[in-house]
């Protein structure tokens, strides 16, 4: 088999891992399995949450919060392993949140998880577990990590559950990067997951799932960009696909290509966002065929089996995390690829990933432009 899968096959007894720890239960059954494949485990939460941010505490339960530090402390002294809480404030502030409200307001719509891992889990976490004196970083994303047996380049593969396969926010991973990173839990599934954390007495086997972005834990983007970014609110027209002006709207960064709801605009019959024109300040609606698209433009490309794209391939692409993996060709295209979709796709949206696939192997991705 010319690449294996690795979970913890191959990980000696004693190898001293940084378990990236949040207080929930993924993250706690994955510090659980590497202790007992025999690795020295090390638990560090990364404080992220600023202090100074509009709204002023993170959610009860959610990431960076009090109950969560608290969480995962508990299951740190239940597995007896040391943990840290580490402050990554300021870096998280530069490469996520000012990045984050900087491309709202550039008329596009980032996923600041990605970026995240890229710079804050699998940069600023790794420098740490060096310092530590750690071989690996490992975290509780459902997604496996194997090696090219005849490249030895690391590749990434969907998580076993794909309700909860997490490869296209790590897409952006370099083989550095993978190199220094387990995913235990990339073979379980989420029902697996909570039983082996109940088997274990850990006491985040029944804890809920966050789902909102963590620096925003009341999952109101307005708010949060009125009170971070207050130039955000610069009013300008709503022009239909003519020119022809139909209302006005607060700023360009309250909006996302195929919205429907919170237009302020009376019209016989649905229209969505099909554009955002920052340089003019006008927001673009338009009827849902407008919102489809059969080609895009992508930049900003991570490779896994290759340095580069070595040319036109037949893959499977998503445009977004909650979106389908749809049949499309890509090719080498002006310093980044064109991506050609089977059949037109809705609401193909800059600033989000597009992340490319032969079955469950991930070849890589980048950043939507148009």
């Amino acid at each position: 088999m010319p690449v294996e899968i690795e979970q913890l096959q191959g990980i000696k007894p004693g190898t001293r891992v940084v378990a990236a720890m949040s207080g929930g239960v993924d993250s706690s059954v994955a510090a659980a399995l590497l202790q007992e494949a025999g690795c020295e485990v090390i638990g560090v939460m990364m404080q992220l949450y600023p202090k100074d941010l509009p709204l002023a505490e993170p959610a009860e339960g959610g990431c960076c919060s009090l109950e969560a530090a608290h969480d995962a402390r508990r299951v740190a002294d239940r597995l007896g392993i040391p943990f840290y809480l580490v402050n990554f404030e300021e870096v998280f502030t530069k490469e996520v949140i000012e990045r984050f409200a900087g491309e709202y307001l550039a008329g596009r719509t980032p996923n600041p998880c990605i970026v995240c891992n890229q710079k804050v889990k699998f940069a600023a976490l790794a420098k740490k577990a060096e310092a530590l004196g750690a071989a690996y970083v490992a975290t509780g994303h459902y997604v496996r990590r194997g090696r090219d047996e005849a490249t030895g380049r690391y590749q990434l593969y969907r998580g076993v559950d794909q309700r909860k396969d997490q490869s296209y926010v790590l897409y952006g991973l370099n083989q550095k990067q993978l190199a220094k990173a387990l995913f235990p839990l990339g073979g379980l599934t989420k029902a697996q997951v909570r039983e082996e954390a109940g088997k274990r007495g850990l006491v985040t086997a029944e804890k809920a799932e966050s789902q909102e972005i963590c620096f925003i834990p009341d999952n109101d983007y307005g708010r949060f960009l009125r009170d971070y970014r207050p130039e955000s609110l610069h009013p300008g027209e709503i022009v239909d696909t003519k020119g022809r002006v139909l209302g006005r709207h607060p700023g360009v960064a309250f909006f996302t290509i195929g919205q429907r709801k919170g237009l302020g605009i009376a019209a016989g019959k649905p229209l969505y966002v099909v554009r955002l024109e920052p340089e003019s300040n006008r927001v673009v609606v338009g009827e849902h065929e407008d919102c489809l698209a059969q080609e895009c433009f992508v930049t900003d490309l991570n490779w896994l089996p290759w340095d580069k794209l070595p040319g036109a391939l037949t893959v499977t692409v998503k445009v977004r995390y909650t979106a389908p993996a749809v049949p499309a060709t890509i090719e080498p295209w002006a310093g980044g690829v064109k991506v050609h979709f089977q059949t037109p796709q809705r609401a193909i949206t800059p600033g989000q990933a597009a992340v490319f696939y032969d079955g469950d192997k991930v070849l890589g991705g980048g950043t939507i432009q148009n």
